[in-house]
Order: structure tokens, then C-alpha cells, then sequence
């Protein structure tokens, strides 16, 4: 009997094993919205990380999270590093690329409550007198990432985020400019 329990036990991990190493090695996220605003408006709030607390949904998460700011106050090599509760973490965003009113590419480290470096960015494209944004983010799926992505879709826990973010973006894009 006991060798019976050990053979299921031992086949059922296999499995497991063979189905967490089929998942994809690679994810990405994205989410779009329309911005009755220029890209260049649109462009220098994301493009200055220390305005992205009037925007992030992870600022309302932890109102009282610690932010460190470093390097040139925008564009490339601008980071932000914060230490939060337990949901918003820690880690670090470092702007690698910035090419004006296109596209603003960042590095993100994380080091709470997982480690992982993963690609996050912004595009601005030019519709009409508006700009379409989308904010993207992707990764490498390791064996513990796959393994989890059988139970929590990355998806549907990072996309609502980013939606919010993008809401919260075009509100304070679409704002009358305080004189």
C-alpha cells in the first residue's frame, strides 16, 4: 500500500513538474486608453518619476510608502526606489530609454516581496488632438513565476492596475493647468 501512495505521489509531482515547465518562459501585459491631450502634455508626466505618485495605483495602495528618487530629475537614468507594505513591496524603476512625446522604456527591479527584473513601458502615439498611451510591462517566466501562473494570472492582477494608473493619468493629463 505504501508503495502504491509513493508511486501516485511520485507521478502526480512529475506532472506537476512537466506541466509548470510548459507554461511560457516569457509575459507581457499591456493596457491602452486615449488621452484628450498632446503626447508632449502626456509625455512629461510619465517622464517624471516624481510625478508618477499623482498616477500609480500602487501611491494609493501605500499612501505612506518610502520613495527615494536619484539621477537627473527626467528622462534616461532617472530612478525611483521605494520601500512599502507588504502588497506594494520593494524595488527599484530606472528609465533606459526616453525618446520625446514616443516612448519611455524602464528597468524594474524588485526585491520584496519577490526578486525579479522585469521591462515596463510607455508609448504616445500621436490620434487626432489626443495621444494614445499604452503601458506595458514583461518579463521571464522562471520555474517558481510558472508554477505560480497556474494559480494567479498575472493578467488579471497587474492589467486592473494598469488601467487604473492609466485612468488616473488621463484625469491629471485632461486637468486644466494650474496657473
Amino acid at each position: 500500500m505504501l508503495k502504491k501512495i509513493l508511486l501516485v505521489a511520485a507521478v502526480l509531482v512529475t506532472v506537476f513538474i512537466v506541466v509548470v515547465a510548459m507554461q511560457p518562459a516569457e509575459f507581457r501585459v499591456a493596457r491602452t486608453t486615449v488621452i484628450a491631450a498632446s503626447p508632449a502634455t502626456v509625455f512629461a508626466k510619465v517622464n517624471d518619476l516624481r510625478t508618477w505618485q499623482e498616477f500609480s495605483p500602487w501611491a494609493k495602495i501605500d499612501p505612506n510608502a518610502k520613495a527615494t528618487f536619484a539621477g537627473p530629475q527626467t528622462g534616461t537614468g532617472s530612478s525611483f526606489t521605494w520601500v512599502g507594505n507588504s502588497e506594494v513591496g520593494e524595488g527599484t524603476m530606472t528609465i533606459v530609454e526616453s525618446r520625446p512625446h514616443e516612448l519611455i522604456r524602464f528597468k524594474l527591479e524588485f526585491v520584496k516581496p519577490f526578486e525579479g527584473t522585469n521591462d515596463a513601458e510607455f508609448t504616445f502615439k500621436p490620434v487626432d488632438a489626443q495621444t494614445e498611451v499604452t503601458w506595458s510591462m514583461s518579463g521571464k517566466n522562471n520555474f517558481f513565476f510558472k508554477a505560480v501562473g497556474l494559480f494567479i494570472d498575472c493578467e488579471k492582477m497587474i492589467g486592473p492596475q494598469f488601467e487604473e494608473g492609466l485612468a488616473n493619468l488621463k484625469a491629471l493629463s485632461e486637468a486644466p493647468a494650474k496657473p
